[in-house]
């Protein structure tokens, strides 16, 4: 189980990226996935949360190549997108 300090922390950084649109994709994916995180997965998440929110959803959409640091099955979740909830 992940340090429940550090998921607050990430949660709050996946849901206040400064657009719409990557609050949904990156906080709702951070929702969906999180309570199964270990510290690997966390930390995974942590390192992403450092990228720009444009290289992130374009990995996530598809639309440019996963850096290697990124690839993996995080990554692959990410993309299906099935855990955008627009209300």
């Amino acid at each position: 189980m992940a340090d429940p300090t550090r998921l607050s922390r990430a949660r709050f950084r996946a849901w206040h990226r400064g657009t719409r649109e990557a609050d949904y994709m990156i906080g709702g994916f951070f929702d969906r996935y999180h309570a199964d995180w270990g510290e690997t997965e966390l930390a995974w998440f942590e390192a992403l949360l450092e990228e720009d929110d444009v290289d992130v959803m374009a990995w996530a959409l598809g639309t440019q190549v996963v850096p290697d640091r990124f690839a993996g099955t995080q990554m692959a979740a990410m993309q299906k997108l099935d855990y955008v909830e627009i209300s």
